[in-house]
């Protein structure tokens, strides 16, 4: 995915609209203090954007979209505009993400990819996002590739996986070093990557699954990025995994939601927020 670079000066109709990606959002990027300018820099060319004075503030640019702001290390996105609610980043040490080890959804997913079935399960998660569904399966001793297609949300998992790493706590050091980043379509990755893989996960990011604030501004940002399609995609996606030589496939779905790809799964487990619609190929070998 491209966007065309922020041009000040430029028309706002330039601004707002791609033309060679229509209807994909405009995105800038900001260094949040001068101490940042060197990363913000080789990260803005990397993504094809363009920058913003440091030190901006990122919700005062209503002609673009979001901003990408580097800041310290971290990376992360940010509505433009008044209202705009706060940032979206991959916070794997925060104290929301320690809280969510202790919850009872951690169970439900271990039992749908199979946790305790096969030492070392090694699962695929081709739709990471942020990587906390990945986080919670690697806190539970499964070894995951997170695969990432779009760019910008690759860098925030990028830098939030990076300053996990280097905060010297013993907990991330060891569910991260089951964590491992492979950038782009998870349908493309090479037969070396996909091999020794027991379970593909899905995650499709569409549909609203509980009404907290946080979910809401994650998945704004999100549709904002990804664009419509989505669940055309995710049928794609799941006629793909379907193909591939793995023991189940699993599919997050919101409770009442209709199967994917019109596929009835081999059985499900359901919470009050979330459904995981499970596709076994084989069982789990020891």
């Amino acid at each position: 995915m491209t966007w065309k670079p922020y041009c000040p000066g430029a028309g706002a109709e330039g601004l707002l609209h791609n033309p060679s990606h229509p209807g994909q959002p405009l995105l800038a990027l900001l260094a949040a203090t001068a101490a940042d300018d060197e990363a913000a820099t080789t990260l803005a060319r990397r993504l094809g954007l363009t920058l913003l004075p440091t030190g901006s503030d990122p919700t005062g640019y209503e002609h673009v979209h979001a901003v990408l702001v580097v800041s310290g290390g971290s990376v992360f996105l940010q509505r433009t505009g008044r209202a705009a609610p706060g940032p979206v980043a991959a916070e794997f040490g925060s104290t929301a993400m320690r809280h969510r080890r202790r919850s009872g959804h951690n169970e439900l997913l271990g039992r749908a990819v199979g946790v305790g079935k096969k030492p070392r399960l090694r699962v695929l998660d081709a739709t990471a996002g942020l990587g906390r569904d990945s986080f919670v399966l690697a806190d539970l001793g499964c070894e995951v590739t997170l695969c990432e297609r779009d760019p910008v949300i690759v860098e925030i998992l990028r830098a939030g996986m990076d300053t996990a790493r280097a905060g010297g706590d013993q907990w991330l050091d060891a569910v991260l070093g089951r964590m491992q980043l492979c950038p782009g379509d998870a349908r493309q990755v090479s037969a070396d990557t996909l091999r020794g893989v027991d379970v593909l996960y899905l995650d499709p990011m569409f549909g609203q699954r509980d009404k907290s604030a946080a979910v809401k501004k994650e998945m704004a940002l999100f549709q904002l990025l990804l664009g419509g399609g989505a669940a055309q995609d995710a049928d794609e996606l799941l006629q793909w995994a379907l193909q591939v030589d793995v023991a189940r496939v699993v599919v997050k779905r919101p409770p009442k939601a209709p199967n994917l790809a019109a596929r009835q799964p081999s059985h499900s487990i359901s919470g009050k927020a979330v459904r995981y619609d499970i596709y076994v190929r084989r069982k789990l070998a020891t």
